[in-house]
């Protein structure tokens, strides 16, 4: 008796594996249908590429009336400032969304599969909490920005250069909803398939 129950946890562990593998076979080997928000990432992209484009030909333009010209534009370094902060937001939305910010994957693909599940859910929790906290005091920052206007660009509202923050944050949260909500249902999935083995296998 003690025999067939060892027997049965082994191949019920195998079939674990073997299914996690064929999952992971399959996503390698198939491509997801496009989202509207990976639409919007793309979109998100291309606009922080625009805004790296931007801020090289502002600085280049500076440099050239300073030195060359021998007449320096006041507005070009605030300028390229504000744009290389919209740069830094909206390229961290994107490299979020590929998953592309510094991590340990080296120790966290060494940890078991619900410990590793665990770290992720902790890690994406965490994150949560910030973004909610950018999105949250970005939002006030902004509105307590007003009329205000940036200091050598006049016709500049401040409240349009910080709305990065607020729209940053509240995409970024999005996507951590989004990851949380994987994780979980993920583990749902894996346990109710564990449970349909075990039940099988002592039929």
């Amino acid at each position: 008796m003690p025999l067939e129950t060892t027997d049965s946890s082994a191949k019920a562990h195998n079939h674990i594996l073997t299914q996690s593998l064929m999952e992971r076979t399959e996503v390698r080997g198939t491509r997801a249908p496009v989202t509207f928000f990976d639409r919007l990432i793309n979109l998100i992209e291309w606009w922080s590429v625009l805004l790296l484009v931007l801020m090289v030909l502002v600085v280049i333009l500076g440099v050239f009336f300073r030195y060359v010209l021998n007449a320096a534009l006041v507005w070009y370094d605030e300028f390229a400032s504000y744009l290389l902060v919209w740069l830094t937001f909206y390229g961290a939305v994107v490299a979020s969304y590929r998953r592309r910010h510094i991590g340990f994957d080296l120790l966290i693909n060494r940890l078991l599969p619900e410990t590793r599940r665990f770290t992720e859910f902790m890690a994406e929790f965490l994150v949560l909490g910030f973004q909610i906290v950018l999105f949250y005091y970005g939002w006030l920052l902004t509105q307590k920005m007003g009329d205000e206007t940036a200091v050598s660009l006049v016709w500049v509202k401040a409240s349009w250069i910080y709305s990065v923050l607020p729209i940053t944050g509240g995409l970024m949260l999005v996507i951590s909803l989004r990851r949380l909500a994987k994780i979980v249902s993920a583990k749902k999935i894996r346990t109710g398939d564990e449970v349909a083995w075990s039940g099988s296998s002592s039929e």
